[in-house]
């Protein structure tokens, strides 16, 4: 059965949509009073960001032992990604890369906690963010290894550990759960949509609320760490332009990315994330390179659903197909991401995903005025093939009051 369900969504505060069982309503049976709970007063009007001194930040492994651990899914219920971080950042004049190659990225996993009988292996990278102007700091990033586990069973608890076992350096024994097999009846309890998430003392009462909810799944629709509000040397501003208009180039300050992954690890380690770009991600640096940390930080399932690039891709979550877009790259209709997308809609099996959701970071349409309009090219290029399509909902960010919501964009969706 396809749902006839139109929703376009940016929002901020939290909001809750309960599935209610097998006979969900649509939008085309409604209109409905909106679900939702009150805005939670005790919400900071303006958002602060959690310093390097907080506990939560630091970093707490020693050596090349595992840290920022967190797990995405790839196209289907029978595989997921593992990824993590070994050995530590630098930042200044004079930094020196780590070498990938000196440490393993392995993977040992089971569907019981002791023996973990089945390994995996992966590949493992660095980046660096590089700014070639005189004062401004450096980075290189830890060693970031990603490595996908094949032959799952679909809805099953698997346990896991990841690290390099010539170093005796090993995470603590983990688990997750895989996604139910694609149907018309089978779908994860809960999905959790976040955006706009950052690291504030806001971000932290969303985490804890998202937590106690018991997510099987968390979206994550842009803009994550908001690094890109800082200068090199570590001092941040609300309003960047605002703050630093003599800079010569827009600064990053790596580190909160480091800061980010640390304080999340709690909850993605256990539960999947899927994550596309946000306009904070863009962080250009030397030779007008962009994106690095995002590119290099997540695993997505690309090439398994048949795409090219990391910024733009699908997957199953049980019987919702979820398309992720790219709204900071190439989205006309001769380009790459659009044919990928009409590739990838005219594979979409409804009688086993009867749900088809979209992703991308701004909102096509918003009456805000700050970004009003903003990607009103890209609407123009792909919203009449999404709606051929029949696509049923839509999930954006972008839209949170500026900075004084920052950390506070939240869907729990209950099937």
């Amino acid at each position: 059965m396809i749902f006839p369900l139109r929703l376009f969504c940016a929002v901020a505060g939290f909001i809750f949509v309960d599935g209610g069982g097998v006979n969900i309503p649509s939008t085309l049976d409604g209109p409905f009073k909106p679900v939702t709970v009150p805005f939670d007063e005790s919400l900071r009007g303006n958002a602060v960001d959690l310093p390097d001194s907080d506990p939560r930040v630091k970093r707490r492994v020693k050596g090349f032992e595992p840290e920022q651990i967190s797990i995405s899914l790839s196209a289907h219920y029978d595989s997921v990604w593992i990824s993590w971080i070994t050995g530590e950042s630098q930042i200044g004049y004079n930094i020196k890369p780590l070498d990938p190659k000196t440490v393993a990225s392995v993977v040992r996993y089971g569907k019981i906690r002791q023996p973990l009988t089945h390994e995996a292996t992966g590949n493992s990278l660095v980046y660096n963010q590089l700014y070639p102007f005189e004062g401004l700091q450096n980075y290189t990033s830890g060693i970031i290894h990603h490595v996908r586990l094949t032959g799952l069973n679909p809805n099953t608890l698997y346990y896991y550990r990841c690290g390099d076992p010539s170093r005796q350096a090993w995470s603590k024994v983990d688990s997750f759960k895989t996604m139910p097999v694609s149907g018309p009846r089978n779908y994860p309890d809960r999905i959790a949509v976040v955006g706009d998430l950052g690291l504030t003392y806001n971000t932290t009462t969303t985490i804890s609320h998202l937590i106690s909810n018991k997510p099987d799944l968390v979206l994550l629709v842009g803009d994550v760490t908001y690094a890109n509000l800082y200068l090199t040397n570590g001092t941040g501003s609300d309003c960047y332009s605002c703050s630093f208009p003599q800079s010569p180039i827009h600064e990053t300050y790596q580190p909160r990315w480091d800061y980010w992954g640390r304080f999340m690890q709690n909850i993605v380690s256990k539960v999947p994330i899927m994550v596309v770009e946000g306009n904070h991600e863009i962080e250009e640096q030397a030779r007008g390179e962009t994106f690095a940390a995002y590119s290099s930080r997540f695993a997505f399932p690309s090439e398994e659903s048949g795409s090219s690039s990391k910024f733009y891709y699908s997957f199953d979550a049980g019987g919702i197909h979820f398309i992720m877009l790219g709204a900071y790259i190439a989205y006309n209709k001769s380009g790459d991401q659009y044919k990928w997308l009409e590739r990838d809609l005219a594979n979409v099996d409804r009688s086993k995903t009867p749900w088809l959701v979209a992703t991308w970071h701004p909102p096509w349409y918003s009456s805000y005025k700050a970004h009003y309009r903003e990607v009103e090219c890209m609407r123009v290029a792909m919203e009449e093939l999404l709606y051929s399509y029949g696509v049923d909902i839509v999930f954006n960010g972008h839209i949170s009051r500026s900075m004084l919501m920052k950390g506070q964009i939240e869907f729990i969706i209950t099937h």
